[in-house]
């Protein structure tokens, strides 16, 4: 038993001794294109008519560091501020299956092969969809922004407190403490998982059932769809596929389902976009994901045959140097801070109130507590906070993603639109305290 445990915990060791030197860099890109790409930017570039916003959609998607849950709220909210049904589809495909951190991760796991062909699949995947939404979706399907009174604001770790953060503390703040908490755990259990198959399942073991072909690709899509996995959360996994025998494309496959699909995704789409682009939505993964994955599975060999060099994945099985062992550490420590600031910052939102904060409080005004179910990241909590935020007569508003809270201060605020702004999110919100 412990010398099974030992041997478990050395090879997820060294998968997170792989894989943390191009996480930590992708941290620090993730963090500049954070502060660099602002949700007003991404919005006015979507709006309009035509396939030219599907296609900004696509391309934008691809290097965004949006988990599976972060790229749920952040597509209604475009949507809600004048992106097309299109737009939005092509947003929704194309961000989840990678980003700059997931990519760098894919190239140290999986090799150069996959690091190329999957963020072109992603890109592709994304405007198919949107195309497809743009020609055979609900009439009308051109979003219009709603002209409520808002004020232009400016939300996110990535643009929040902007006059009292330096860019490079705001970029730092993203890339190592925002992002690690809304992927860590993910990405710590799909290490383990991964080390869980190097150790105990012999090479090649599934390579009968997953080896190549239609039915392998149907089988890892299906493995795929029910796990609620980021993209760089699935890397380690869809490792431990190929050391089990899995083909590329098999393993593409369900690089594909498993980011891109979840229940509170389809729910979304549904909910916010349609009946009809929801199954286009569907049709476009599972289209993707075994046209691609037979491509790709055609592709490797040829690769293998004139450039031998880069259709190898050895960056998963080789002996980690002090570096990497180095980077892990410190991957750890970037973790485990990320996780005790949220930890801090819930405990002291949790504290009861002053008599001189109540009363500074009930000086501005109306205060309207409300609960919220479904948020599950930072994006979300962002995002809840920037659509509360632009409803008429709201002064400040507080977030509570462990709680499920949101305060709400202001003059003459209208209950029923700030609970319809949330929801436009993707999410349900009912009134506590007013």
């Amino acid at each position: 038993m412990l010398d099974t445990l030992s041997l478990i915990i050395g090879e997820s060791w060294q998968l997170l001794g792989q894989m943390a030197p191009y996480l930590l860099f992708g941290f620090l890109v993730a963090g500049i294109l954070s502060v660099g790409i602002s949700p007003e930017w991404v919005e006015r570039h979507l709006g309009g008519r035509g396939l030219a916003p599907v296609v900004k959609a696509s391309i934008f998607g691809v290097p965004l560091p949006l988990c599976s849950c972060g790229v749920i709220p952040v597509s209604a909210s475009i949507h809600r501020h004048g992106a097309s049904r299109a737009a939005t589809t092509a947003f929704l495909l194309s961000t989840p299956q990678t980003g700059v951190d997931s990519i760098l991760v894919t190239y140290s796991l999986l090799g150069p092969v996959f690091a190329v062909f999957r963020p072109i699949v992603a890109l592709l995947t994304g405007f198919l969809g949107g195309v497809l939404v743009r020609f055979f979706g609900e009439p009308n399907g051109e979003g219009s922004a709603r002209s409520k009174e808002r004020r232009p604001v400016c939300s996110g770790d990535g643009c929040a407190d902007k006059d009292d953060k330096s860019v490079l503390l705001r970029i730092l703040k993203y890339g190592f403490v925002t992002l690690p908490q809304d992927i860590g755990p993910a990405l710590l259990i799909g290490i383990l998982i991964a080390g869980v198959m190097a150790a105990l399942v012999p090479a090649g073991y599934l390579q009968a059932y997953v080896g190549g072909g239609v039915l392998s690709i149907l089988v890892m899509m299906a493995v795929g769809i029910p796990i609620y996995v980021c993209a760089t959360a699935s890397i380690p996994i869809a490792a431990g596929f190929l050391h089990m025998g899995a083909s590329f494309g098999a393993v593409l496959a369900f690089l594909i389902a498993g980011p891109a699909t979840n229940a509170a995704t389809l729910t979304t789409v549904w909910k916010v976009l349609g009946k009809r682009t929801t199954a286009l939505f569907v049709f476009t993964i599972a289209v993707s994901a075994v046209g691609f994955g037979l491509l790709l599975d055609r592709l490797v060999p040829i690769v293998e045959e004139t450039l031998p060099q880069l259709a190898t994945y050895a960056h998963a099985h080789a002996e980690g140097g002090w570096f990497s062992q180095l980077a892990a550490v410190v991957l750890l420590g970037v973790l485990t801070f990320s996780f005790g600031s949220r930890f801090l910052r819930e405990k002291r939102a949790a504290k009861p109130q002053t008599e001189n904060n109540k009363i500074k409080r009930s000086s501005q005004g109306q205060r309207l507590e409300l609960a919220v179910t479904g948020m599950t990241c930072n994006h979300c909590v962002e995002n809840v906070r920037r659509a509360v935020t632009e409803c008429t007569g709201v002064q400040n508003v507080e977030v509570s993603l462990k709680r499920g809270r949101v305060v709400v201060e202001g003059e003459n605020l209208d209950p029923d639109r700030i609970m319809s702004a949330i929801e436009e999110l993707g999410y349900q919100a009912r009134i506590l305290k007013s």
